[in-house]
């Protein structure tokens, strides 16, 4: 295939689609990312499909298994702690130092807190999924720091593969209303609150998490063949 001219931008597209996925909640934790099916979707080599592979793996994204290819991590109860613990320290400090934010980037936060309304009185799971972890995303947006952005973007899309995993309920409501607690300290100027809301929301959707559920590697075909759920009792 002749992708020798546009590397770079199609390794982007195949990194930015795959979070992307995540982030929207339509790839879930477990998923194959075949490198021929890859290749023949994005109209690249296998090569360029490897490469971009590696780089989701250094991200923390991706995971590679020998004889077996591709795979979205599926994060262990104590790989979620510890994407918990980098985004309170990020979202704090980010917050934290924050020195203004203008009516521009209020109207899009309020924007974007009534999207979360109407998703949650459509009770679209799919898009909520993808609504709330972009709000964490706009602030980094609004503080400039393309860095921090990518980074965020990155912890946010394992945090919802650690939801998918873990939590057995979706708290649409709360998580809502504490995005709105924080808009309306940023809207205050109040960007110690800010921070301090921020980690008293981190806290309650983890809290929210059953750390010591054990995800069903067979629950796709389980569903397809009409099987009852794994049961926790261990057999004799």
């Amino acid at each position: 295939m002749q992708d020798g001219n546009t590397q770079q931008p199609a390794q982007i597209n195949i990194e930015a689609s795959i979070v992307s996925g995540i982030l929207s909640a339509r790839i879930r934790p477990g998923t194959r990312l075949g490198e021929s099916q890859l290749a023949t979707l994005f109209e690249v080599s296998r090569t360029r499909i490897r490469e971009a592979m590696m780089r989701l793996e250094t991200r923390g994204i991706v995971t590679v298994s020998p004889r077996r290819g591709w795979f979205v991590v599926e994060p262990s109860a104590e790989e979620s702690m510890k994407v918990y613990e980098a985004r309170r320290i990020i979202e704090f400090g980010l917050l934290r130092n924050l020195s203004s934010v203008s009516e521009q980037d209020l109207e899009i936060l309020a924007a974007h807190l009534q999207e979360e309304k109407l998703a949650i009185a459509k009770g679209d799971r799919q898009r909520l999924t993808c609504l709330m972890g972009d709000f964490h995303i706009r602030i980094a947006e609004i503080a400039g720091n393309e860095i921090i952005v990518e980074t965020l973007r990155d912890l946010t899309a394992r945090t919802i593969l650690i939801s998918m995993l873990y939590q057995s309920d979706f708290h649409a409501q709360e998580s809502h209303n504490g995005h709105c607690r924080i808009f309306e300290a940023l809207r205050e100027g109040d960007f110690n609150a800010a921070a301090e809301l921020a980690i008293r929301h981190l806290d309650e959707v983890e809290t929210g998490l059953d750390l010591t559920h054990r995800p069903d590697p067979l629950s796709d075909l389980r569903n397809s063949l009409s099987l009852p759920p794994l049961s926790s009792e261990p057999k004799e």
